[in-house]
């Protein structure tokens, strides 16, 4: 007789639970079946039920990732335009632990996506995603008259993004230095640049 598959839902989330514990704890670097078996109580052969290889295993894992930052309690905007993409660009940063702790793991993933065409693939979805939300907010802005009209707003949402992502990667390598205050300020620094 076969497992009901409420058990089987309930198994694949302490799978997946396990996955999170192992990323949190170790990165990338250390999300092996082993590790996450280790995590469960369990062996490697539950595992491979849900994994076929490490590779699936990275895949579930960015999965995870994307899900669990898309769930994060976030600032909400207090209006469109420059104030959404303030906000957007808040929301990204290492400004609390769980924020760090997350940017960690996705600064993580880069390797694993960069070395693997399929995975390369998702996160280049992901992050075209993340550009067409900051360029509605932009061109809201645009819109308002907050920022100039003559600007291209995709090309100004990788620029937002590339700003963005180069302050997540000093501020978790100088946290003393890019304390969340110092990050903020940097944001408004870059934003008033902007309306210029």
């Amino acid at each position: 007789m076969s497992p009901a598959r409420t058990d089987h839902d309930s198994r694949r989330q302490d799978v997946s639970e396990a996955v999170w514990q192992v990323l949190a704890e170790h990165g990338f670097g250390g999300l092996t079946m082993r590790a996450v078996a280790a995590a469960l109580g369990s062996s490697t052969g539950l595992v491979t039920h849900y994994f076929a290889g490490k590779r699936e295993l990275i895949a579930h894992a960015l999965d995870i990732l994307e899900v669990r930052t898309a769930q994060r309690p976030r600032q909400a905007a207090p209006a469109p335009g420059l104030a959404a993409l303030r906000t957007q660009i808040l929301n990204i940063l290492p400004l609390t632990p769980d924020a760090v702790a997350m940017n960690r793991i996705w600064v993580g993933s880069w390797d694993v996506a960069l070395s693997d065409p399929d995975l390369f693939a998702a996160q280049t979805l992901r992050y075209e995603r993340v550009r067409a939300g900051l360029r509605a907010s932009i061109e809201d802005a645009q819109r308002l008259g907050e920022l100039p009209d003559d600007g291209d707003p995709g090309r100004l949402a990788t620029t937002v993004l590339a700003f963005t992502h180069g302050l997540v990667v000093q501020a978790l390598f100088d946290p003393d230095r890019l304390a969340a205050e110092t990050q903020t300020r940097l944001v408004d620094d870059f934003l008033a640049a902007l309306t210029r």
